[in-house]
């Protein structure tokens, strides 16, 4: 059951990351660029936790996973306090 809910969110993920730049590229509002990038690295980091709980078990990524979320999410914090429309 775990790992249906890690690809559920990791799809989930990469479908937001999908709409949001396909959107990003219609309109070119910037702050939309910024929530893709950030979706994008959240996709990333669901991999990674798929990578982690189910392909390898026996090595701990958490320390990864972690990083690569806080990237994730510094693209749509850039965004937040610096762009403006």
């Amino acid at each position: 059951m775990a790992s249906l809910i890690y690809f559920l969110c990791a799809i989930t993920a990469l479908a937001c990351a999908v709409l949001v730049l396909r959107s990003y590229r219609n309109t070119r509002h910037r702050l939309l660029f910024w929530c893709g990038l950030c979706f994008a690295g959240m996709f990333a980091a669901n991999l990674l936790l798929i990578i982690d709980r189910l392909v390898m078990p026996d090595t701990d990524l958490s320390t990864v996973r972690l990083i690569v979320g806080l990237i994730a999410l510094l693209p749509l914090l850039y965004g937040l306090v610096w762009e403006d429309e």
